[in-house]
């Protein structure tokens, strides 16, 4: 086991249903384990509820970002008051998850395409940074955060290339990278890893999906970030336990954390 670790897991979803049966034994064993922090992203408005209530249980270790996902389905007409609302909690540090998915078939591009600048807008009215999900739209997503640049946040699970990534980064995001850069097919990911300043880099789970190796295709959680940590260490010429302790500090200051986390 490595010691002296400090790791912020940037990106989870620790109110999913997976996690029902033993949620209070995982997040009970992360500060034994080195995890002094866990972003709790929403995507919808209950799931959203649900993180800073979390939250109000794990005042020292949670924190949350509040945001309609676009692959869930429509929000209702007031969910920009209801946002709000839930973004007045202390434990809310983001407006997330939130961005484009064109996956799947029979998205709606333009309902999609509102629903991000809405929240894009409600975002800088609130002073918040922004957790971004972006599939198969990069086109799309990228035109629309330059009407809105410079920006707050992250780029989560960065899916693009070294030239993307430069681009995202001269908006002010962070990038933030997930098991799959421990995937065989990861020449893509790995390309623009090697791109990135350390001090813009973030380490996430995804949970309970995007488990790295040698885990793949289980349940993911935020004890296995150390197999990330370790790739993008090897990358960027660092021990793990630097890695983190990087990946950490950064994320403790784009989220601003220091009133509920000690990192």
């Amino acid at each position: 086991m490595i010691k002296n670790l400090v790791i912020f897991d940037s990106h989870a979803h620790y109110t999913d249903p997976a996690f029902d049966s033993d949620r209070a034994a995982l997040l009970g064993s992360f500060p034994d384990k080195g995890i002094a922090g866990c972003m709790v992203c929403g995507t919808q408005l209950s799931d959203s509820a649900a993180a800073v209530a979390l939250a109000e249980q794990y005042p020292s270790l949670i924190v949350t970002a509040v945001g309609i996902h676009p692959e869930c389905p429509l929000p209702p007409a007031d969910y920009l008051d209801s946002l709000r609302q839930l973004a007045a909690h202390p434990s809310v540090k983001a407006i997330g998850e939130i961005g484009l998915d064109y996956h799947f078939d029979g998205y709606d591009k333009a309902a999609q395409e509102r629903i991000l600048r809405e929240q894009l807008t409600l975002a800088k009215a609130l002073d918040l940074p922004v957790i971004l999900h972006c599939r198969d739209a990069t086109g799309d997503m990228l035109a629309i955060l330059r009407e809105f640049a410079p920006l707050e946040g992250v780029m989560h699970c960065f899916p693009g290339s070294a030239e993307t990534a430069r681009e995202v980064l001269q908006m002010g995001l962070y990038i933030g990278f997930t098991g799959v850069i421990t995937f065989k097919n990861a020449r893509k990911p790995l390309e623009a890893l090697r791109s990135i300043p350390p001090e813009r880099l973030l380490i996430e789970t995804d949970c309970p999906y995007m488990a790295p190796v040698p885990y793949r295709g289980q349940r993911c959680d935020s004890t296995m970030l150390t197999e990330t940590a370790a790739v993008m260490a090897r990358e960027k010429g660092f021990t793990v336990e630097e890695m983190c302790r990087i990946t950490a500090e950064n994320a403790a200051r784009l989220f601003r954390t220091g009133d509920r986390l000690h990192i």
